[in-house]
């Protein structure tokens, strides 16, 4: 009886330390700003503040790059790590903050999110819940501002956290307020210190607003992991194609005495180059002739290249896929460039897409001083196959 009594208990423990465990995940939430003169900074950080008194979260306040390298920032904000366009979809929400331009979001951060195309055919910041609070001299055009922002953030698929009314009911009405029902604003040029208490107190609640959003809906993909975890995920490869208009191209012929591929013990070896109807797609080099969009272009089209010649490996059936195991990118980039990962992430973007958990690969990168036939990249990859 007193052993039954053990092993139900140890049972009844072992229970409650994988709720635990899932529980005990941090939720990560970025605070992603542009600010010259420190307002929008000052509300970024109460807004920061909002985020960490939520249980078990975590705030990361960091800032776009200017586009003036020479632009004289606050201290502060000049000390603030700067943020790259690929790392937001590690986070688990997102709170933008901005001044106001012209009824708009400032040229800064509108400049940041041109370069978030890769991320936006990938679906990677689908389902993730954002916000967005601003400050604006005078107060005009600062709920134009915040739209316009949605605009963008509801292309990439986010769930849009606004603020209604939360924290009016403390508002000192007293004195000019940056309030609005979409996301908290400062009027930086009224009279008296800004932001306001009031102001920093909105920024504040939209900051839980927005933990709570993004805490809730982490614990549920945790309990969906929990759920799946003795079931394999299956992904139609030809569903994700259709539904995402990517077209295969035809495999490249080999041009020289060797194979398209190889396969050993399961692993299916594929090298490939920025070809395209029988063409190099932007030829050159990186950080010369050749710009870092059409470096983009040309990787997308070699990992194309990659999935044509896979198909064939795998006897026109790309759902024989078990796994992506490694990519590895060559670049023919100047001696002084810098920027290889952020190329190679529209190749593990595209792949991540397609294959879906099956996509995910380790990586790696390197600089070349020139690549066969003027190419601007080339990909080598390894698969696995069942």
């Amino acid at each position: 009886m007193k052993k039954q009594l053990l092993v139900l208990l140890i049972a009844v423990l072992l229970g409650f330390g994988v709720n635990a465990q899932v529980k005990s995940t941090e939720t990560n939430v970025l605070v992603l700003i542009y600010s010259q003169n420190g307002g929008t900074y000052k509300m970024a950080k109460s807004i920061a503040e909002g985020i960490q008194e939520y249980p078990n979260t975590k705030a990361i306040l960091k800032r776009v790059p200017s586009i003036n390298s020479k632009e004289k920032l606050t201290a502060e904000v000049e000390k603030l790590p700067i943020a790259t366009i690929d790392e937001l979809a590690n986070y688990d929400g997102i709170a933008f903050g901005s001044p106001v331009h012209f009824a708009n979001i400032s040229a800064d951060m509108n400049s940041f999110f041109s370069q978030s195309i890769p991320l936006w055919t990938s679906r990677a910041l689908e389902g993730k819940p954002a916000t967005v609070f601003m400050s604006a001299g005078s107060g005009a055009g600062k709920e134009a501002a915040i739209l316009s922002f949605w605009n963008i953030l509801a292309s990439h698929g986010m769930v849009i956290v606004p603020t209604g009314i939360m924290g009016t009911a403390t508002l000192d009405k007293t004195v000019p307020q940056g309030n609005t029902p979409f996301g908290a604003t400062s009027l930086a040029g009224s009279t008296g210190t800004r932001p306001s208490q009031s102001e920093l107190n909105l920024a504040k609640e939209q900051g839980k607003a927005l933990a709570r959003v993004a805490s809730g809906l982490k614990n549920t993909e945790n309990i969906k992991t929990v759920k799946t975890t003795s079931t394999e995920i299956k992904t139609d490869v030809y569903k994700m194609l259709k539904d995402n208009n990517i077209v295969l191209p035809e495999a490249p012929k080999p041009v020289g005495n060797y194979v398209p591929y190889t396969i050993s013990d399961h692993k299916v070896f594929i090298n490939q180059v920025a070809l395209k109807d029988g063409k190099i797609l932007n030829p050159g080099k990186v950080g010369a002739t050749v710009t870092d969009d059409q470096a983009k272009e040309a990787t997308y089209q070699t990992m194309l290249n990659v999935i044509a010649v896979l198909k064939e490996a795998c006897g026109g059936d790309l759902n024989k896929v078990k796994q992506c195991v490694q990519l590895t990118g060559y670049f023919n980039t100047t001696p002084e460039y810098t920027q290889h990962a952020a190329l190679m992430n529209s190749a593990s973007n595209l792949t991540a897409l397609v294959f879906g958990e099956k996509g995910k690969h380790a990586r790696a990168t390197i600089g070349a001083v020139s690549l066969p036939i003027n190419s601007a990249v080339e990909i080598q990859a390894v698969f696995e196959i069942e």
